[in-house]
């Protein structure tokens, strides 16, 4: 197989380098799997350089999110539930290769309809919204839902989830383009968070300028979010996109009787199991109602495993929007 493996960890994407390598062997419970497409999410870039919660010991292949074409079924399964050639999408490690192995937990069938380059960039980012907005913040129709970096991989998928639930949608974003796109994807109002005024923007959009009753947060802006958060309002804390961990006063949170509620949907499989069915079903209730819809990157296609680092750098350089995904055509294949 071709694939970007690391023997050392590297300064930046650029540095990755693609070449022959052996075939993955998958362990008794594990699928091997053709990939056609893989995702790319900003621990990959953190993970490449050793700064990622989890490091496989060296050599390893990088990447995570895949879809692609079951090759082989789990030696010790005598009814798996992907035969031979299912079309699936999922997360493991080692998906910047044309093939990969998978168990099955990390796996799902890509929805009727969808190509392996929609669902590649669905395993991570439409659970941890859903999750988030519908198991953490009892989203209900009639609320205002403030979404920020609304057009990043998460943040199209919390705009999509908020709106089917019946939420009013106020995105946030730092470009016009991002802004546009929040806009596609179904927000009610967009602004610039980049216009230090935004929480005042915020409250004006809601009824008697109350403010919100869910902030979803993937960037770290819990501390300026309260300024415009309702009574009794839920703070979503998804992640620190900005690069700190930021600290807040308290007593903001005391006086407004606002939760702030942590999302670590990768626990999930670990703590919670049957939340990880229900929210997947919740899933794809709305992709089957046509409520959601892919949210890869189309502004540039990225086709080869040779394109992966420029991918990783435009995503790392906030270039982009939505998820961003490599197409991997199949060695003796054209790159189409």
């Amino acid at each position: 197989m071709r694939g970007i493996q690391l023997a050392k960890y590297v300064k930046g994407p650029h540095e990755l380098k693609v070449t022959d390598l052996p075939d993955p062997v998958p362990a008794p419970d594990e699928y091997l799997i053709e990939v056609h497409a893989a995702a790319t999410n900003f621990f990959d870039i953190l993970q490449i350089q050793g700064k990622y919660q989890h490091q496989p010991p060296f050599p390893w292949v990088s990447g995570a999110e895949f879809a692609g074409i079951v090759l082989a079924t789990p030696a010790n399964s005598k009814n798996p539930k992907f035969p031979v050639g299912s079309r699936v999408f999922g997360a493991t490690q080692g998906a910047y290769a044309t093939k990969a192995v998978a168990k099955e937990v990390s796996m799902l069938a890509v929805p009727e309809g969808w190509s392996f380059k929609q669902a590649a960039g669905l395993f991570v980012t439409a659970p941890t919204s859903y999750g988030a907005l519908v198991v953490r913040a009892g989203i209900k129709a009639g609320d205002y839902v403030l979404v920020h970096a609304a057009a990043g991989g998460v943040g199209l998928a919390a705009v999509q989830i908020a709106k089917a639930f019946g939420a009013t949608v106020i995105a946030t974003a730092g470009t016009k383009r991002k802004l546009d796109i929040a806009k596609a994807f179904g927000a009610d109002h967009v602004i610039d968070y980049r216009d230090d005024k935004w929480p005042e923007l915020v409250k004006k959009l809601t009824p008697k300028n109350r403010g919100v009753d869910i902030v979803y947060d993937p960037v770290g802006l819990v501390d300026k979010s309260t300024k415009c958060t309702a009574w009794n309002g839920r703070i979503l804390i998804i992640g620190f996109a900005a690069g700190t961990i930021e600290k807040v006063a308290m007593n903001k949170v005391l006086l407004k009787n606002i939760s702030l509620v942590g999302t670590h949907w990768g626990q999930y499989a670990n703590f919670e199991k049957e939340t990880v069915v229900t929210v997947w079903e919740g899933i794809m209730k709305l992709i089957k109602e046509g409520k959601f819809r892919g949210t890869e990157f189309t502004d540039q296609e990225f086709v080869g495993l040779e394109k992966v680092p420029d991918a990783l750098a435009a995503l790392g350089g906030r270039e982009t929007w939505g998820k961003v995904v490599v197409t991997v055509p199949q060695e003796g294949r054209s790159k189409i």
